[in-house]
């Protein structure tokens, strides 16, 4: 997988308990002289040593023993570097120890349901820790989001993962579970090795194979290791050193407090738009509870093309939800696209479909245009710079940067290529057109055209979001467009702020 293990800024700072991902101390990414490490019960390995630490110690005979009889298909190889990682995650981020301990029984089912499923090794769970600290909604500086870390392109095109304004499927626990162990699987049936399988997760399959033709076509990790991309080198041991914590963490004083279990729900099934703050309030379900069981909702509505969407209901509220189904949608369903007749629908899994019609147009909503972005290649010229290309094409350096998987300290050179995407030239004028022919009334068809050309457009900054993707959402306004509308001065827009788009 193409993606960026997000770094720890440093050995001493704290983990957030909302951190994207677990990285690797900025130390380790460094090679060091070469030492020989060995272990009993396999060859010898020559791999860098890890640097002094002043960490307090744990004895090198218990944790290896300890590793011996946790390891199952995975191997759980002990040297100097997995070991530092059990002293990290005992000493230095027990806070994040602890976390993962309170966590993990609200996804540890799902995940183990989904590896059985898949015929994968069930410690492969663990690796979740690593990736996402157990936050559905992590995302990475990279883009990269969810329990997994899945990239925007191998969510959608490998993996059929839905990510649109509404829904992003990479923050649902149970489909991204799913995709990843659908990638799990075709990186096994490449490599054959389920050490190779976790480096290749981090770095991608095509990263791992250059690693091994440069050693020589060996296969092992620690035969390519100083061939592998300085964050990957210490992927595969933090892996064991968090394994192993999870084991054996109150060996160590590390114990959970607050516990979060799953909660039980029920499903139906959604069918046009939905107001889900409205439904929640009608239903007596705290929204708090209704956005935990559904991370991947990005908005408090489901828009009005919905169909057969699988919405999660806490259990206990279930039965009130469906026994006052009717008045219940009959006001969470409205919206003005509709000038006349609205239909909503909810569909139990042992019920049939149930329409709501008639109902009153109240408000307008934000208006939702989308463009298909142009990709563009280009020849960098002697001396320019990304942000002087950046300019030239109205976008901006970071996604420049994502788009042609530059690093922080990438320097360009003259003749390189590039791919730049900028937006298409038309909007999305005929959903509104047919919204608007539906009215019953062509007098207030024409009134509801008007109020929407007029009103000034503002969008609701989600996480993930950059000027330069609202731009392009919205097609009318630039980049220097929004700066200018809401006074903006940089370039970085934060989660929940209100931006006029018109």
């Amino acid at each position: 997988m193409k993606k960026i293990q997000t770094l720890f800024t440093s050995l001493t700072t704290t983990l957030a308990v909302s951190a994207a991902s677990l990285v690797v101390p900025g130390a380790l990414a460094q090679i060091q002289p070469l030492k020989t490490v060995s272990d009993s019960s396999r060859a010898a390995t020559e791999i860098p040593a890890p640097p002094t630490d002043t960490l307090p110690h744990i004895d090198s005979d218990l944790v290896r023993e300890r590793l011996a009889k946790l390891e199952k298909q995975i191997p759980l190889i002990y040297n100097a570097y997995s070991h530092q990682y059990v002293e990290y995650f005992t000493f230095r981020k027990a806070a994040f120890t602890k976390t993962m301990l309170e966590r993990m029984n609200t996804y540890f089912p799902i995940y183990e349901k989904y590896l059985a499923q898949y015929g994968l090794p069930d410690e492969l769970k663990y690796l979740s820790l690593i990736e996402s600290g157990l936050n559905p909604r992590a995302i990475s500086y990279a883009n990269a989001g969810g329990l997994w870390q899945f990239m925007p392109r191998t969510a959608t095109l490998d993996f059929g993962l839905r990510m649109d304004q509404y829904v992003d499927e990479r923050f649902d626990p149970i489909k991204s579970t799913e995709a990843a162990c659908k990638y799990f699987r075709q990186l096994y049936r490449i490599f054959g090795d389920w050490e190779m399988v976790l480096a290749s997760y981090n770095t991608g399959p095509g990263n791992v194979k250059r690693a091994i033709r440069r050693s020589g076509n060996r296969t092992g990790f620690w035969e390519i290791y100083n061939q592998l991309p300085a964050q990957t080198r210490s992927y595969v041991p933090q892996y064991v050193g968090i394994l192993y914590m999870m084991h054996h963490a109150a060996d160590h004083g590390i114990r959970a407090e607050l516990i979060e279990n799953p909660m039980p729900f029920d499903t139906v099934h959604i069918n046009g738009y939905v107001n889900l703050q409205t439904l929640s309030g009608l239903s007596q379900i705290p929204y708090e509870k209704l956005q935990k069981l559904n991370p991947h909702i990005l908005t408090n509505i489901l828009p009005a093309h919905t169909r057969g969407f699988a919405l999660r209901i806490p259990s206990d509220h279930y039965t009130y939800l469906t026994a006052n189904r009717v008045a219940i949608l009959d006001s969470a369903s409205r919206n003005s696209f509709d000038s006349g007749t609205r239909y909503a629908s909810v569909l139990n899994d042992s019920t049939q479909e149930r329409k709501v019609a008639n109902v009153t147009v109240e408000e307008e909503p934000e208006v939702v245009v989308r463009h298909k972005p142009k990709k563009v290649y280009l020849k960098v010229r002697r001396g320019e710079t990304l942000s002087r290309i950046a300019d030239r094409y109205n976008v901006d350096v970071s996604s420049l940067k994502q788009w042609n998987h530059l690093g922080r300290r990438s320097t360009l050179k003259a003749g390189q290529k590039l791919v730049v995407y900028q937006k298409s030239a038309v909007t999305q004028t005929g959903r509104l057109a047919k919204t608007v022919r539906k009215s019953r009334d062509a007098g207030r068809s024409t009134e509801i055209a008007k109020r929407l050309k007029a009103r000034a457009r503002y969008h609701t900054v989600q996480r993930g979001d950059t000027l330069w993707s609202i731009a392009q959402r919205y097609g009318s306004v630039t980049i220097n467009d929004l700066k200018r509308l809401n006074g903006i001065r940089g370039s970085s827009v934060k989660p929940g702020m209100k931006i006029r788009v018109s």
